[in-house]
């Protein structure tokens, strides 16, 4: 009599990754992209869900440079707009406001400071490109969880899969899991404000020119989009008054959007859907734990002013790819503390400055003590008077020369 041999299923071995990159927004994709680029086996684990809430990134200098070395800057360029000049108008009732500061790309020998592009469209250029890039392993499920261990970390996703990487990046957002989980220390703050956006049709012409309002309420900012007579909005005020705003008919909202801008741009027609964007701020005593790796509002969460927070968390993602580059070239393994050092440590300088210059200017909006206006008021009459110091401010905030990463320089 022949006794059946009954076998057991091995489990399956995860597919094993160098990077996995968690978060399929826009400093994910462009992690992912940059380090598939230069044949770091990289997996991208994210939803692809859809953007539309009225947004656009101001895209600085830099990183322009990073997105056309990541091949999508072709097809993003005709559908984004350039930023040639941006004025700052003090709006404050303030005694000691300052006449209207301008500002010129041409003074530093460039065309534009920064391209303005809707943000639905960037993030759908890199998932496009992210699906035909060689090495580059796309997960379309949220992660569940990680499991570090001596030469890897193992995450879970959602539809019961799971991978193992050295390395893994969370691109996760503000609320990141995968901080969370890791235990590494935040600090979180808010603002009594909240941002309405939207995008705009308007009867004159925009001339590629920026226009920031500083009022008591937050900056009121109007940045150009492509043809001339479209601009997106940023508008930071009250939390209730941002409320009120955005349950507006398209008209009235309209007529409010054109009576704050003082109809420089004539009469303004809403062209777009509508978001409402809290104010808030996030930062971490440092960006690395074991085994992991924090991009973007992972790291960092500013309010919408400057254009600060996409900027620096695409620098985020070129600063790590140099990272695990240089961990490579020196045969060591880029998931751990050593290789990613001189990664925390500089990001870490990079957004605690960035994020004190946004955290500044928006106080010193909201209050109305007379030193701190005349301080504002000054320093805008300053940068206005003094050429030098003017074209040093304005490259330091296009590019940052200390420390850039090789693909943005």
């Amino acid at each position: 009599m022949t006794v059946p041999v009954q076998t057991r299923a091995l489990p399956a071995v995860p597919p094993r990754f160098e990077a996995a990159v968690v978060g399929a927004g826009a400093a994910g994709l462009a992690a992912a992209l940059a380090l598939a680029r230069d044949g770091v086996a990289t997996a991208l684990v994210g939803r692809h869900a859809p953007v539309a809430d009225g947004r656009t990134v101001a895209l600085l200098d830099g990183s322009v440079r990073l997105l056309a070395a990541l091949g999508a800057w072709a097809e993003i360029a005709p559908h984004a707009a350039p930023l040639a000049e941006m004025h700052l108008i003090d709006d404050t009732g303030s005694l000691f406001r300052p006449p209207p500061a301008r500002f010129s790309a041409t003074e530093i020998g460039l065309d534009a400071f920064g391209w303005n592009v809707e943000s639905a469209r960037l993030v759908e250029t890199l998932r496009r490109q992210a699906r035909t890039t060689p090495g580059l392993t796309l997960f379309e499920a949220d992660s569940t969880g990680m499991q570090t261990g001596p030469d890897a970390a193992i995450l879970t996703l959602t539809d019961g899969r799971s991978l193992a990487a050295q390395l893994v990046v969370a691109a996760d957002g503000g609320r990141s899991p995968l901080r969370q989980a890791a235990g590494l220390r935040t600090r979180e703050w808010s603002y009594p404000q909240a941002a309405l956006t939207t995008l705009l049709a308007h009867e004159r012409p925009h001339r590629d020119v920026s226009t920031e309002f500083h009022t008591r309420n937050g900056p009121f900012t109007l940045v150009p989009l492509p043809g001339g007579h479209r601009s997106s909005l940023v508008w930071v005020t009250g939390e209730r008054a941002a409320k009120r705003l955005s349950g507006l008919d398209d008209t009235a909202l309209a007529a409010a959007v054109e009576h704050q801008a003082r109809s420089m741009l004539g009469a303004m027609r809403i062209d777009g859907p509508r978001g409402l964007v809290p104010m808030r701020g996030l930062s971490v005593a440092s960006p690395v734990g074991e085994r992991l790796a924090l991009i973007g509002e992972s790291a960092h969460v500013f309010p919408p002013i400057g254009a600060q927070g996409l900027n620096l968390g695409l620098r985020d993602a070129a600063a790590l790819r140099d990272a695990v580059l240089s961990a490579r070239e020196a045969g060591r393994d880029p998931g751990t503390a050593a290789a990613l050092a001189g990664f925390a440590r500089g990001r870490g300088i990079d957004a605690r400055l960035r994020g004190a210059a946004v955290d500044m200017l928006n106080r010193s909006l909201l209050t109305d003590l007379v030193p701190v206006d005349a301080l504002r008021g000054l320093g805008l009459v300053v940068l206005s008077s003094i050429a030098p110091l003017r074209r040093l401010v304005m490259r330091e905030g296009v590019q940052p020369r200390l420390g850039a990463p090789r693909l943005m320089r």
